[in-house]
């Protein structure tokens, strides 16, 4: 895995980047700012074999670069389809430069409705329940232990997660790129779910997930860190419901054993 960093956000004065790596660049260079991509090509995938570099890409919203950012998707690594996984509120507030990104499909595949709204009654009085433990013990994972089952399992992320796979199948050329606000919670988990259905080892996965606490800004990330805690939550609610989260991928998401085939003939040397 390969990750760089901007040095500024679209919203603020626009600095001077200081350090501009290649696409090649090693996962841990000295890098910050508001921006932050990740390349799931080296993990191990299936049968032993690599993920390809250069075509999964998963980051925060794109409005955090600069236009050298987005020229750099664009030109080296050739981003032809951009998932945005946050809700309409977000898309609205900081939409995604796709104008500068005229080659890339954009398919907007909200995971949860504005304000939670497709959440059941049950799910949000436990989501409220877990509110007050935050307050009472000050850790913001207890919030996220009871919110990440509800990406997966409620009605808004099976039908966000269903339509992000369709266009990720769909695309046959070029990087695909996925992304939430911070690249953390939403966005993780369809990096879980896409390593899941490349065959990559459970630890690998959560080495992924949790590289957020190394790369991501601070002020973005000022609600909590990526804890494999939540990933736990998750994962043994996916077990319990459907046996693991390549049957998840099958029997929740629709997706066919031989569409799972084809993209690891494509992503996986």
């Amino acid at each position: 895995m390969r990750v760089w960093l901007s040095e500024s956000s679209r919203s603020a004065r626009r600095l001077r980047m200081r350090r501009r790596t290649p696409p090649r660049c090693r996962r841990g260079a000295e890098i910050t700012g508001a921006f932050r991509l990740t390349d799931l090509g080296g993990l191990t995938g299936a049968d032993g074999r690599t993920v390809r570099r250069g075509s999964l890409l998963r980051s925060g919203a794109l409005i955090f670069g600069t236009d050298d950012d987005i020229a750099r998707l664009r030109d080296d690594y050739r981003v032809r389809l951009v998932v945005d996984l946050r809700n309409n509120e977000e898309l609205a507030e900081l939409p995604d430069p796709m104008e500068q990104l005229p080659d890339a499909a954009f398919v907007h595949a909200s995971i949860f409705e504005d304000r939670h709204a497709g959440i059941t009654q049950e799910r949000e009085a436990q989501l409220e329940a877990a509110r007050k433990r935050v307050k009472e013990s000050g850790d913001p994972v207890d919030f996220m232990v009871m919110l990440y089952p509800a990406m997966l399992l409620d009605e808004a992320g099976r039908k966000g997660y269903q339509e992000f796979f369709e266009a990720l199948l769909a695309c046959e050329d070029g990087a695909a790129l996925w992304h939430c606000h911070v690249g953390r919670d939403r966005c993780g988990m369809a990096s879980v779910l896409v390593e899941s259905a490349l065959g990559v080892p459970a630890e690998q996965i959560r080495a992924d997930y949790l590289a957020t606490n190394l790369f991501a800004p601070a002020q973005l990330t000022a609600d909590g860190a990526a804890s494999l805690r939540s990933l736990a939550a998750v994962t043994r609610a996916v077990e319990r419901e459907y046996g693991g989260y390549l049957a998840y991928i099958k029997e929740a998401l629709g997706v066919a054993p031989s569409a799972i085939e084809d993209l690891r003939a494509r992503m996986l040397v």
